[in-house]
């Protein structure tokens, strides 16, 4: 989920030419090209979840609330619904990031949707319309949460299996494995993770987006991408000399930064 492109994941930034930033440790001890190629493989799965096609039940729902207003002329009604079709890529995205389960997060959209539109007369036209449906379908998935008195997390990925990269043929099985441990994170680093790695929002405008401090962003930030890092059994394996490792020498199949078993 983009909250400034709907649907639409931001291009990554190019890595350092210098071949030693690429092995110097980052804060947290990550060193940059693990950092690098996890980002290369988040972005990627998001993209593919984007991609897929959405379900029938959610493209049902905003025909059915545009057609129940089409009597009424009013071509704002017409417009809030497109905007609608056109954000659900994005929102169904960021609901799967923070329930897994993909039943549960078609759930959460469906009901994101039915709230948007009872209150679509305090959205005003024209400001970040994403971000208002994320608010709507973040604070309802906690809400739930707490209901049930415990965190969604799924321990051993078996849920976040049924949907990596569902759609896509061309989904890898590195791409599925990093969906799949996702899986294990808790929701709130897990959505903090997908919208600073995946979506390449600043820690600012994710943490005003989420409801939170700065640094406690990227303190969410720091842990995901660690336990991440574990979960994947990704190490650096150098070709070369610490310091003489070009930037163009990282490809995805043969990187220094390895996907263990």
């Amino acid at each position: 989920m983009d909250v400034r492109k709907p649907g639409m994941a931001q291009s990554p930034q190019p890595a350092e030419a210098d071949g030693q930033s690429l092995e110097r440790p980052a804060k947290g001890g990550i060193p940059e090209a693990v950092r690098v190629h996890l980002g290369a493989e988040l972005r990627a799965v998001y993209a593919c979840i984007v991609a897929e096609d959405q379900p029938p039940a959610l493209l049902d729902l905003i025909a059915r609330l545009t057609h129940a207003s089409a009597g009424r002329g009013d071509a704002a009604y017409a417009a809030f619904s497109a905007d609608l079709l056109t954000a659900l890529p994005g929102l169904r995205a960021f609901a799967l990031s923070l329930a897994i389960n993909p039943a549960m997060a078609d759930d959460l959209v469906q009901e994101t949707l039915l709230r948007a539109w009872q209150n679509r007369h305090r959205f005003e036209p024209g400001s970040n319309l994403m971000a208002w449906l994320c608010t709507i379908l973040r604070n309802h998935f906690y809400t739930e949460c707490r209901k049930r008195k415990r965190e969604v997390e799924d321990a051993d990925g078996a849920m976040a299996a049924q949907v990596a990269a569902p759609a896509s043929q061309e989904a890898s099985s590195d791409l599925k494995r990093v969906w799949q441990h996702l899986g294990k994170l808790p929701p709130s680093q897990r959505e903090a993770l997908i919208l600073v790695a995946a979506q390449g929002m600043t820690y600012e405008a994710a943490a005003e987006l989420i409801g939170c401090q700065v640094g406690t962003m990227k303190s969410r930030v720091s842990r995901a991408r660690s336990s991440l890092v574990g979960f994947l059994g990704m190490e650096v394996r150098p070709k070369a000399p610490l310091g003489q490792i070009a930037a163009d020498s990282l490809e995805p199949a043969a990187m220094q930064v390895g996907l263990g078993a």
